[in-house]
């Protein structure tokens, strides 16, 4: 029990840490999948007008981004030392978030 040499330094056992960070991804997909199909079931059901069915449409394009984004990241996860999450793609997974919610109150209105 002392410093552990380079060679240990090296080996990482990243125990749950990834899998829990995979599994997060997934159910913000799966929110961001529900808050899609609500906005384009919303706009449908009531009539489909202009707005509505434009905010649908943009609210599946940036599902598809956001989507993306979510793929990317737990492939990243599955290396043995997975890189951080970059800037682009934190951003991105950001506005994606924020436009979903700019969306569904479009769809709603």
């Amino acid at each position: 029990m002392g410093t552990p040499t380079p060679e240990e330094a090296d080996r990482r056992d990243p125990g749950l840490q990834p899998e829990r960070t995979r599994l997060a991804w997934r159910r913000t997909t799966l929110s961001c999948t529900v808050a899609a199909v609500l906005a384009v079931r919303q706009a449908i059901h009531h009539g489909g007008t202009g707005a509505a069915v434009v905010a649908a449409s943009l609210t599946a394009l940036v599902w598809l981004a956001f989507l993306g984004v979510a793929h990317r990241r737990t492939l990243a996860l599955d290396a043995a030392r997975p890189r951080p999450l970059s800037v682009r793609a934190a951003v991105t997974a950001a506005v994606c978030t924020v436009c979903l919610a700019v969306f569904a109150l479009t769809v709603l209105v």
